[in-house]
C-alpha cells in the first residue's frame, strides 16, 4: 500500500514542527507540497531527511514554492510546467516514485474574477490540462495533486449561495475549467472514495479561512485535491482528509489530503 498526501503548508520554515508531528502519525510514502516559500538553500532538507523522505524541491523566495518528499528514490523530475515555460513562479514539480509518476501543482489564487491576476490563474490551468493530457497518454499511475485553489462542486463549499456568483474559488469559469480536467480523464481521487451524494462526504474541507471562526464553524471549502489517472484510480483503496492539523497553534490554513493506492 502507497500513501501519497498533498499539503498546502504555508510556510514550510514556520510549519515544519506541524508537518513533523503529522508525518509521524500519518507516515506517509510520498508528500506533495506548496507554497514552501523559501528557496532550495533555506529548505530545512536535514529535517525532512531524518523523517525518512528523499526530497525534490522548486523553490522561490518568500512566495510559492512546491517540493515531492519521498520514502522512495525520486526519479525524472521534471521541474516546471512543461507546457508555460515561460511561467516565472514555481508551482509545478514532478517526478517518477515507486511506480508512479506525482506532481505537485499550486494553482494560483486568481484574486478576483476578471482581474489579471485571474487571467494568469486561467492561462496556467489550460497549460495543466495539455500537459495533463501529454501525461495520461503514457498510461501509467499519475497523480498531479496540490492546491488548485478551486471548489469544483457546490457540495466542496459551505454555503451554496457563494456558488451563485462570481467569487473567487467557486465561479462558474473557475469550476468549469476544473471540471474540464476530469472530462481530460482524471478522477478526483476523494470523491471517487466518498461520492458527494453520501451523508459522510458532506462537510469535508480542506481550507478555511483564518479569519471570523471559519474553521471552528467549519466555514471551509474543499480546494486542495488528488487528481488521478485512471491506473491510478483502479489502485484507489482509501482517501481522507486530516483537519484537525488545522487545530494547532498557527496552522497552515489548509489541512493535509490524502490516498491510498495498490501496488498493483
Amino acid at each position: 500500500m502507497t500513501t501519497i498526501a498533498t499539503w498546502n503548508v504555508n510556510s514550510l520554515r514556520t510549519r515544519l514542527e506541524h508537518l513533523k508531528k503529522w508525518a509521524n502519525e500519518r507516515d506517509p510514502d510520498i508528500i506533495l507540497l506548496q507554497e514552501l516559500k523559501c528557496q532550495e538553500e533555506h529548505f530545512p532538507r536535514e529535517a525532512i531527511e531524518d523523517l525518512g523522505y528523499n526530497v525534490a524541491i522548486l523553490g522561490q523566495k518568500s512566495y510559492n514554492g512546491v517540493a515531492i518528499l519521498s520514502k522512495s528514490p525520486v526519479e525524472d523530475i521534471v521541474y516546471g510546467l512543461p507546457t508555460f515555460q515561460e511561467d516565472e513562479q514555481a508551482r509545478y514539480i514532478e517526478a517518477f516514485v515507486d511506480g508512479v509518476r506525482v506532481a505537485s501543482v499550486y494553482v494560483p489564487n486568481g484574486q478576483e474574477v476578471g482581474s489579471d491576476k485571474f487571467a494568469y490563474k486561467m492561462k496556467f490551468l489550460k497549460a495543466l490540462r495539455k500537459h495533463g493530457e501529454d501525461l495520461l497518454v503514457q498510461n501509467e499511475p499519475l497523480v498531479i495533486a496540490g492546491d488548485y485553489n478551486i471548489a469544483p462542486f457546490v457540495s466542496d463549499g459551505h454555503s451554496p449561495e457563494r456558488f451563485k456568483g462570481e467569487r473567487i474559488l467557486c465561479s462558474l469559469q473557475e469550476r468549469e475549467t476544473m471540471r474540464s480536467l476530469y472530462n481530460t480523464g482524471f478522477i478526483d481521487g476523494f470523491r471517487l472514495k466518498y461520492p458527494d451524494t453520501l451523508p459522510e462526504s458532506q462537510g469535508q474541507f480542506s481550507w478555511w479561512d483564518y479569519r471570523s471562526g471559519s474553521y471552528q464553524n467549519n466555514k471551509g471549502y474543499r480546494i486542495d485535491h488528488l487528481l488521478l489517472s485512471p491506473k491510478a484510480a483502479d489502485l484507489l483503496q482509501d482517501a481522507g482528509i486530516d483537519p484537525e492539523t488545522r487545530s494547532e497553534q498557527r496552522p497552515s490554513d489548509h489541512a493535509p489530503v490524502w490516498i491510498k493506492l495498490s501496488n498493483g
